[in-house]
């Protein structure tokens, strides 16, 4: 299920609450226990510079798939995700410099040591405006799974939060490849808490089966899937590399935005319940997906008039840190509203700086 840790960090008494949050959260991944100490200690840094110089801030922690078909993947990473409202960081090259520090009382990381030893790591600042970092701790060392990613491949990240920091979210999104077929998923389990939870793991799960077939097969086989669970609300985008195309279905209030070179964009979400009743229409949207497409998908934790981000230095950065600088900025004084609350992006693959 979708296992979420959240939290908020107003002061320094925080800080181990967030350590033994992250060992957790990497027990939970099945991590080693080196990466679970290394996940630890990235942590305690990120939580201590929320105390110290962002007047407060929030840590989330969730486990995240591989979402490769046919691999023997040991289990989920750890993504740690870095939220706040405060000044910024005038310069985000110096402060990732390894060494770089503010303060004598650093607890000895900072955020160059941290991006080191992640597996993966971004980080984006906005004077005035706050920081997003999100750092993810893997089975697998990059190196080995950039030799079987030998294909140029779209990106994909997210985040997902619970109602009042519940251990579950009924929110869960996922991705999953076959060949040149990367597809993306968003689900919304009706209520929330456990049985919520269990209805978006089920689609979760039947996806890593279905994600060779195209979005419409996809929901059949969901909407059967999802018969014994309450339901849920489906988003599925399937990006075609080979013919540069996007697939989008989706069925029951799920949101979808599209950036083109032309501006944003609303995708059609249907009337209806995955797994509730029969879906007799499944209608999916065919669209060009270019070298600047950015696609977000989201559930009704959301407010309704929330805006999609225009800096283009954001919409460069990793998946996951769009995701979670959406989710921030959409919130009211910091706080979203009451419910669970899921943000999924698709972004195509930067070019090789080396081509």
């Amino acid at each position: 299920m979708s296992r979420v840790w959240d939290i908020p960090v107003h002061d320094s008494s925080r800080v181990r609450d967030v350590r033994v949050a992250a060992e957790s959260a990497a027990t939970h991944a099945g991590l080693d226990r080196h990466r679970t100490a290394v996940a630890a200690l990235v942590a305690t840094e990120l939580a201590a510079n929320l105390a110290k110089h962002a007047g407060g801030g929030r840590i989330v922690l969730n486990l995240v798939g591989c979402g490769h078909l046919g691999t023997d993947a040991p289990g989920p990473s750890l993504q740690l995700v870095s939220l706040d409202h405060g000044p910024g960081i005038a310069d985000a090259a110096v402060a990732l410099r390894d060494g770089y520090t503010t303060t004598a009382a650093s607890p000895g990381a900072g955020l160059g040591t941290c991006l080191r030893v992640s597996d993966a790591f971004d980080l984006y600042s906005t004077p005035g405006r706050g920081t997003v970092v999100v750092a993810r701790f893997d089975h697998v060392p990059p190196s080995a799974r950039a030799s079987r990613e030998s294909r140029p491949s779209g990106r994909v990240g997210g985040i997902n939060v619970s109602l009042a920091r519940d251990e579950h979210s009924g929110d869960a999104w996922s991705w999953a490849r076959s060949g040149a077929r990367l597809t993306l998923m968003l689900a919304d389990g009706l209520g929330h808490g456990v049985k919520a939870a269990a209805a978006s793991t089920a689609a979760v799960e039947e996806l890593s089966r279905a994600a060779h077939t195209p979005p419409d097969e996809i929901l059949r086989r969901l909407d059967a899937a999802l018969r014994p669970t309450r339901g849920a609300a489906v988003a599925v985008a399937q990006l075609d590399e080979d013919a540069g195309q996007l697939h989008f279905a989706g069925i029951g209030n799920v949101g979808a935005r599209l950036r083109t070179d032309d501006g944003w964009h609303s995708l059609v979400s249907h009337p209806g319940i995955v797994g509730a009743h029969h879906l007799a229409t499944r209608r999916v949207q065919l669209l060009p997906w270019r070298r600047d497409s950015l696609l977000i998908l989201h559930s009704d934790g959301l407010p309704g008039r929330w805006r999609p981000p225009d800096d283009t230095r954001l919409l460069t950065r990793d998946p996951a840190v769009v995701a979670a600088a959406v989710l921030r900025d959409a919130g009211r004084d910091g706080h979203l509203v009451p419910d669970d609350t899921s943000v999924a992006v698709l972004a195509p693959r930067p070019p090789d700086p080396g081509a």
